[in-house]
């Protein structure tokens, strides 16, 4: 139990900070759109990430530099045009709709954007395969354990992200409300991809 728990709270001091997938699941939630898909998706991506540091995989991708640059600049690539799309919708749409007649996103494109949101943030592996995978080794034998207690943290705090947000709901009836959150987005990804950029990861 000591070793789940102690799973459970690393991967969730890891997972707290505001990033690019947390932004993009937390909109998702107040928009009402395929809120359970990406939750999924972001929960499972971190398992198997998760379990592939706890099995030692994480020191291998460590060894190969290529690998962290590809992930660097289709990261930045990624999170600077989301961020001028952003922009785009907070400055140039019309935010004067209600919730629930705003365009429904395709699943499929949902499913595409959560998976970019997950798989090209380099920093998704140092905290997931690399840091996770090495404090699980003094858990020795239990290491597995481990893994589950930090899994387990990605899919509670997915999926309440996720839900909970459906409480801001009152406040995004007011088209200003999108308009902030939109730049607020903006700005967040325009600084992570930089911050992404020139990074010595």
């Amino acid at each position: 139990m000591d070793a789940f728990l102690s799973g459970f709270g690393t991967g969730l001091s890891l997972i707290l900070a505001i990033g690019a997938q947390n932004a993009f699941v937390l909109k998702q939630g107040i928009l009402k759109q395929h809120v359970f898909i990406t939750c999924l998706i972001c929960a499972v991506s971190d398992a198997l990430l998760i379990f592939s540091g706890v099995l030692g995989l994480g020191y291998v991708v460590s060894k190969f530099p290529a690998i962290k640059q590809i992930a660097i600049y289709g990261g930045f690539l990624f999170l600077f045009c989301y961020a001028l799309r952003s922009f785009w919708t907070a400055f140039r749409q019309n935010h004067a709709m209600k919730i629930d007649e705003k365009p429904a996103q395709s699943l499929k494109k949902t499913i595409l954007l959560t998976l970019a949101f997950t798989w090209l943030n380099p920093h998704v592996y140092l905290d997931t395969m690399l840091l996770i995978g090495s404090v699980s080794a003094k858990f020795a034998d239990k290491n597995i354990i481990f893994g589950f207690g930090a899994a387990a943290a990605s899919f509670v705090f997915f999926f309440t992200l996720g839900y909970a947000s459906r409480v801001l709901l009152p406040l995004f009836k007011k088209p200003i409300s999108w308009k902030i959150l939109e730049i607020f987005i903006g700005f967040l990804m325009m600084f992570l991809a930089f911050l992404l950029l020139f990074s010595k990861f």
